[in-house]
């Protein structure tokens, strides 16, 4: 496994133009999902358009290996929290703190801006996602159904924040 060795994290500045880099990287990432979840990703749903729309509205990190993107976050200002989304960290750099890195930018981000908590969902069957944002501080505080679903699909995540 290669240890990433100049590793940064930077806020995705509005004159960002990596998007097919950013939209690749998640579709590897979100890869493993194809056939595990139900319903299918959103993440099939983005494009660089989508992408771009996305970080207007939202703030958006991107964890740098010297100059190859190898992680991404993006995070919604709500009243009381940020919402965390689209968690991605390339196949071959999982294991090595990145997403912790990431999420981390967003936890000072959310603290600077006075937001009591980080939330985020995961789909049910991601049980290693679920262990994931466990070990990182969050818990369960719900679980919903996507539409037309009887059965609940994704699980609602919170950190606290102090």
């Amino acid at each position: 496994m290669k240890r990433t060795v100049s590793l940064s994290i930077d806020r995705i500045p509005a004159d960002f133009g990596r998007w097919e880099e950013v939209l690749a990287l998640i579709m590897r990432a979100f890869a493993f999902m194809d056939g595990l979840i139900d319903p299918p990703s959103s993440a099939h749903l983005l494009t660089v358009d989508t992408l771009r729309g996305k970080a207007l509205r939202e703030a958006g990190f991107v964890a740098l290996d010297g100059d190859r993107i190898v992680g991404c976050v993006f995070a919604l200002e709500r009243a009381d929290d940020l919402y965390v989304g689209k968690l991605a960290v390339a196949p071959d750099c999982q294991g090595q703190g990145i997403g912790r890195r990431l999420m981390r930018a967003v936890e000072i981000l959310a603290l600077d801006s006075g937001k009591a908590a980080l939330e985020l969902q995961t789909r049910i069957e991601l049980t290693g996602n679920h262990a994931a944002f466990a070990h990182l501080g969050f818990h369960e505080t719900g679980r919903t159904a996507h539409e037309g679903y009887a059965r609940p699909t994704s699980i609602t995540m919170r950190k606290a924040l102090s």
